[in-house]
């Protein structure tokens, strides 16, 4: 059956219904009926003709088992004086449009596709970030190191001047200084 939603779509809804003649109203069912499956089938188009353009395409999907609520209760009290039971009713497919169809694969592919873009971001931040902490990390050690050698120059030109001011007596510490940066 085909028919609009409410937002304007057109779908094809398919229902599969599942009936049986009572045993004891099989004169009805044989007499007072002559065509079964076309008057069936007209209650259902009937009902999902008058269900479907309520809801939305999406509502639709969501709402199938009360869609076919409904129409297994419609024929229930339409077949019942004909001597039918309606055993079950089952809406085993709802179709859109084709073109509705490609552009909502269309849409739920852009949304991953952002969703995908977003990690990917995210995760070239974190790279980022690790990165830039390494290099500080670098950069720390490099300084203490160069900070460290410093004070070993400073500390093996103190023991020099110290030593050669003990060793040659009557040069003073500035002396001593003058003589060792004339001969760096």
């Amino acid at each position: 059956c085909e028919t609009k939603t409410k937002d304007n779509v057109f779908v094809n809804v398919v229902a599969s219904i599942q009936y049986r003649a009572l045993a004891d109203k099989a004169n009805d069912a044989f007499y007072k009926l002559s065509n079964t499956k076309g008057q069936i089938q007209a209650y259902v188009f009937d009902v999902i003709r008058a269900s479907v353009p309520k809801l939305n395409l999406d509502d639709v999907f969501e709402q199938k088992n009360e869609i076919a609520k409904a129409v297994e209760d419609e024929l229930e009290k339409a077949m019942s004086a004909y001597g039918y039971e309606i055993v079950q009713t089952l809406i085993v497919d709802i179709e859109p449009d084709e073109h509705v169809k490609r552009a909502m694969n269309e849409i739920n592919a852009a949304a991953r596709m952002r969703v995908a873009a977003n990690e990917k971001a995210e995760a070239e931040k974190i790279l980022q970030i690790k990165r830039a902490e390494g290099e500080a990390e670098s950069k720390y050690l490099s300084g203490l190191g160069i900070a460290r050698q410093r004070q070993a120059i400073v500390d093996g030109l103190r023991d020099s001047v110290l030593g050669f001011s003990v060793n040659v007596p009557g040069t003073s510490a500035k002396d001593v200084m003058d003589m060792v940066l004339l001969t760096q």
